[in-house]
């Protein structure tokens, strides 16, 4: 079983030249940043609501930016608590449902952070496959039948590292499911905005009438990465555990933060901004699947129709962590496969295409290109 990132330096972690292309980055290059619009927004947080902003709040964070989202799922505001990003709400939900021992299932491929906060919080993972539509349904069934599930783990929407997006008929079943045997979807979803093709499908937060969905997101990837505001949203009781739980970490949230994002909320700022964004990545979505048509044409992946990724897998044995090694001294870098999964993905990689602009997806891809020669080039002579 892999580790990930074991014996390892994080790829995020390496110094680089100045002209490498980084596509091992999950997040938007500075020119995409709203430095404007941000600064605009706390100015206005900073004139209007500065006694929130700059005073201790309570577990559920920013009452305002709360009842906004719930404005925006058609729930109750106290279904909703504003956390410092949405890899902390779900470190609490971890820490405050799950015991060592629980069975949790988790997509394979899925994000490697919330991997090791599962395998820090001592559950057995079981792995259930990604298909172009999502989990296989299938083997999820053969996972329930095989022994009670306390929590499974669903990137929805543009799966991070994957880049499929689940079906709507997969997102009911899954609802069914979880409220016949009684066991929690996370539903981490932050990047449903950030959208730029095909149809949007309900969240399972909307379709749940069991109480068995606790839905997670973020402005990290519709503001800014910086900016570290996501939340968690669920059921009054369940929310109510969750922020005491928060109070009695950080007893509160950043609030100037969460003024700041409210600020641009109610301006307009946040949906102008993921207008923009998207029309960037969708942008440099394109170039980089035109540049694997061209330049790794036995490049298999799905196309994603939205978020920041593209999983690759390449054919034959291909290490893509020695991979890394050659792309890296061609300049350019990205982030293997292993890394996302509990066992395989040696020949998977995850490139992010918010990182690099359009114009320069075709050279970053030309650098792979040229690693991949030279190792195949590399062994043959071995």
């Amino acid at each position: 079983m892999n580790e990930p990132g074991a014996g390892r330096i994080p790829i995020l972690d390496r110094p680089m030249a100045p002209d490498t292309i980084s596509f091992a980055r999950g997040a938007p290059s500075a020119d995409i940043l709203p430095a404007a619009a941000v600064r605009e927004a706390a100015a206005q947080a900073l004139e209007t609501d500065w006694q929130r902003a700059l005073s201790y709040g309570t577990g559920v964070g920013h009452p305002g930016l709360g009842g906004w989202i719930a404005a925006l799922h058609g729930i109750d505001p106290a279904q909703v608590m504003v956390t410092n990003g949405s890899m902390e709400a779900a470190a609490i939900l971890f820490q405050h449902s799950l015991e060592p021992g629980d069975r949790v299932i988790v997509e394979q491929p899925t994000y490697d952070r919330t991997l090791l906060l599962l395998k820090r919080a001592g559950v057995e993972l079981v792995p259930v496959r990604l298909e172009s539509d999502g989990l296989d349904l299938a083997a999820f069934e053969a996972a329930l039948a095989a022994g009670p599930v306390k929590l499974a783990h669903v990137i929805p929407n543009f799966h991070n590292p994957a880049g499929c997006t689940l079906s709507e008929a997969k997102r009911r079943r899954l609802v069914e499911l979880a409220a016949e045997h009684e066991f929690t979807i996370f539903e981490d979803d932050p990047y449903r905005l950030v959208r730029f093709a095909g149809e949007e499908h309900p969240t399972m937060l909307s379709l749940d009438r069991a109480g068995r969905v606790i839905h997670a997101s973020s402005f990290s990837k519709t503001i800014s990465p910086g900016v570290r505001v996501g939340y968690l949203a669920g059921t009054p009781d369940e929310i109510a555990r969750l922020a005491k739980r928060a109070g009695e970490t950080y007893i509160s949230p950043n609030m100037l933060a969460e003024s700041i994002v409210f600020a641009l909320c109610e301006s307009g700022g946040l949906e102008r901004n993921i207008g923009f964004v998207n029309g960037a990545l969708r942008d440099r979505r394109d170039a980089l699947v035109a540049a694997l048509g061209e330049q790794i044409p036995e490049a298999d992946f799905v196309v994603p129709e939205g978020g920041y990724f593209l999983w690759l897998t390449l054919a034959g044995d291909v290490d893509t962590a020695a991979l890394l090694g050659a792309a890296t001294e061609e300049g350019v870098t990205f982030i293997a496969g292993a890394d996302f999964l509990l066992e395989g993905g040696k020949n998977a990689l995850r490139l992010s295409f918010a990182s690099v602009p359009a114009e320069q997806v075709a050279e970053g891809v030309a650098r792979i290109a040229r690693a991949l020669e030279a190792l195949r080039a590399s062994r043959a002579a071995a």
